[in-house]
Formats: C-alpha cells, sequence, structure tokens
C-alpha cells in the first residue's frame, strides 16, 4: 500500500511538474471591438484550445491591428487572428504564415467591405458620397483593415481619385465597432464596415440593424486567416492545425463559432489566400502614382513599370496557386 501511495504521489508530481511546463502559446486577436467584447467572444473558444491541445493559451489584446502585428514580429505573439491586409504584414516583417482561413456558417469563404450610414441620412448611394465630399464627416477604418482600408481605398478612393483625408470635412479611423455606432448615433455620415460587424448588429440587435442604410459593397474578400509564426516547434503547429481544422463538429462547438462572428469551422489555408490582397496594394500604389503630377516624368515612368513587373509577378503566383 504504501508502495502505491508513493507511486501515485509521484505520478502527481511529474503531472504538476508537466503542467507548469506546458507550452506557452499567445493568440493575437485584432482589434475589431473592444478587448473586454472580444474576449467575450474568442474566450471560449480558447479554453476549448487548451483542454484539446494541452497548450497554455494567453489572449492578446492590442489597440491597433499594429499591435498584434509587432507583437508576432518580436515573439510576444506566436498565433493570431487578423485580417488579409494585416496578415500580408505579418507576413512580410513579423514571420508569419498562413495555415488556415475562416468559413462561415453557411459554408462562403469571404465577406465584404461595406460604406454605411443612417437610414436617416441623405447619402443613399456612392455618387451621393463622391458629390458631396465636404459636407461628410467620414469613418475611416483602421490603417491596417483589409475592409475598412485597403479594400475602399482601392475601389473607391483610388479609381475616383479621392484623398480621404482631404476629400471630406473630417476623416477619423477607427474600428468597425466603433464605426457602426458612430454611424448609428449621427456622430459620422458616412463610414466604412464590412458584413460580418453587420451580421453580428442583425443577430444581437436587428432593431438597431434597421438603421443601418448599406451604401455600397465591395467584391467578394477572402475570408480572415489564421497565422502562426513560422518558427514555431513542427509539434506545437500540428496540435494548432489539428484543433483548429476539427473544431466547429459539435452542437457546443458550433455554439461557440456562432457567438464569435457567425463563423461556422476553419479550412486549411496558405500565404497563397493573401495575392488577391498583393495586388489589390499595388494597384493603389500605382494609381496614386500615376496620378502625382510632382513626380519627374521619368521616374515615374521607372516607378510605374517596377509596379507592373511585380504585378506580373503576382499574375504567375495565383496562376500556380490554381
Amino acid at each position: 500500500m504504501k508502495l502505491w501511495k508513493t507511486l501515485l504521489a509521484g505520478a502527481a508530481m511529474i503531472a504538476s511538474v508537466a503542467a507548469a511546463h506546458a507550452q506557452e502559446i499567445n493568440f493575437g486577436i485584432i482589434s475589431t471591438d473592444s478587448s473586454a467584447a472580444l474576449r467575450q467572444r474568442w474566450q471560449p473558444l480558447i479554453d476549448d484550445m487548451e483542454k484539446q491541445t494541452g497548450l497554455k493559451v494567453t489572449p492578446f489584446f492590442a489597440t491597433d491591428y499594429a499591435g498584434v502585428i509587432e507583437g508576432m514580429r518580436f515573439n510576444k505573439v506566436q498565433l493570431a487572428w487578423m485580417g488579409n491586409k494585416g496578415a500580408m504584414e505579418a507576413v512580410d516583417r513579423s514571420k508569419g504564415e498562413v495555415f488556415a482561413k475562416i468559413v462561415y456558417a453557411d459554408g462562403t469563404q469571404g465577406y465584404y467591405s461595406l460604406l454605411i450610414s443612417n437610414k436617416s441620412s441623405p447619402y443613399k448611394t456612392l455618387d451621393d458620397v463622391i458629390k458631396n465630399g465636404k459636407k461628410i464627416n467620414f469613418g475611416l477604418g483602421d490603417p491596417t483593415s483589409t475592409s475598412g482600408t485597403l479594400v475602399p481605398g482601392y475601389y473607391v478612393f483610388a479609381k475616383n481619385n479621392i484623398d480621404p483625408r482631404t476629400y471630406f470635412k473630417t476623416a477619423r479611423s477607427s474600428n468597425h465597432g466603433a464605426n457602426l455606432m458612430a454611424v448609428l448615433n449621427n456622430q459620422v455620415d458616412v463610414a466604412t464596415n464590412n458584413t460580418e460587424e453587420l451580421s453580428k448588429l442583425e443577430a444581437t440587435q436587428p432593431e438597431k440593424a434597421k438603421q443601418v442604410h448599406v451604401i455600397w459593397k465591395s467584391p467578394l474578400i477572402p475570408s480572415d486567416p489564421m497565422l502562426w509564426r513560422k518558427d514555431l516547434p513542427a509539434a506545437t503547429k500540428k496540435k494548432i492545425r489539428d484543433f483548429f481544422l476539427a473544431y466547429g463538429k459539435d452542437a457546443h462547438e458550433k455554439e461557440v463559432l456562432k457567438n464569435i462572428y457567425n463563423y461556422g469551422g476553419f479550412r486549411a489555408s496558405t500565404d497563397a489566400q493573401l495575392l488577391p490582397i498583393r495586388q489589390l496594394e499595388l494597384f493603389k500604389q500605382k494609381m496614386q502614382l500615376a496620378s502625382d503630377a510632382n513626380i519627374d516624368a521619368a521616374k515615374k515612368k521607372s516607378q510605374l513599370a517596377e509596379i507592373d513587373s511585380k504585378l506580373a509577378a503576382l499574375d504567375q503566383e495565383m496562376n500556380k496557386a490554381k
């Protein structure tokens, strides 16, 4: 009996030591809303991840997207959920790597950027917005937001030769949640947003959602990627990948995902999903450069040729990816 007790005590000690040395992962979550709201939505998934992988997972919230990107750069964040534009920056300068992407509850693998106004607003169409710039208080997205900045920056602003910082009466940057509330409260006339945020409002506050008017809707944006740092151990990557790709099968997990953003699960992905976003960024740079009258003609020609070369290389990469 004494031997048995000794063995049990030894096993308990080993388990305790193992738990104390469980690998710690900081999970970066981009600032689409307040930290408290994000924690409430994501914590159940994080709890499940800890149980199923044996990893100690700590959420990392920053006041803006750049905080998560920089956190990954300096290895304060090893795993992250972010938009495609932020992911592009994380891949380029923070040792990030895409391994999965979000799938929505209806099976779609993308979402849309929006321009929105209050139903009571006189601004109903994109033409209204363009014609009345000096009367409009505009809500811009986070500078590294795909749907809040990059996509409208190209399709709305660059294509109409608009610099939103000077074109509107006022222009301020904020996250999707704050911009949506500002439109509802008539604190701004028009703001960027996305279908994820609007769907969340429709599910939680349908009467308020009826007050939102969609002025403009973008082409489909690839769904948000999940990234890890490339230098994570292979065994840790496998645990993380296996967890996310299997998550969302039972009733509990489906409810957790629904409460985050009406998600339905995750699918395997790679950095190749960022190629269309890279094209958008280059197209925007090209249009800005072409319309800049202050650059020497020869220098402009050279820079435009360099952008065209990069776009051609991206076309080749996209063809390979397909």
